[in-house]
């Protein structure tokens, strides 16, 4: 099994950036993907951005691209999303996710491990 643990969530104003961070730990070995899952107060769990663990191919949902990099330390098992120009509808938690297959990317049924998540809250 994998653990996956996120940091850097906090308050930033509009417009400001903020980089969050999530370290894996186990079975690192066994991950094929990992992504980003954000999700706001009575609102589903939404597709934010996801990479290819053994590769460098990204996938982000249309309302982060040019925004919002995420990008891998192999080596540190760590995934990371940098996110740029932020705005107040980006307030949300924000979940790691993890797989060992292959599935999707964009839907949060293709991913069985998870993180506790990380509040991010842009203020207006």
């Amino acid at each position: 099994q994998v653990q996956l643990v996120e940091s850097g969530g906090g308050l930033v104003q509009a417009g400001g950036s903020l980089r969050i961070s999530c370290a894996a730990s186990g079975r690192t070995f066994s991950i094929t993907a990992m992504a980003w899952f954000c999700q706001a107060p009575g609102k589903e769990r939404e597709f934010v951005a996801a990479i290819n663990w053994r590769g460098f191919d990204t996938y982000y949902a249309d309302s982060v691209k040019g925004r919002f990099t995420i990008s891998k330390n192999n080596a540190k098992n760590t995934v990371y999303l940098q996110m740029n120009s932020l705005k107040p509808e980006d307030t949300a938690v924000y979940y790691c996710a993890a797989r060992g297959y292959s599935g999707s990317y964009y839907q949060a049924q293709a991913y069985n491990m998870w993180g506790q998540g990380t509040q991010v809250t842009v203020s207006s």
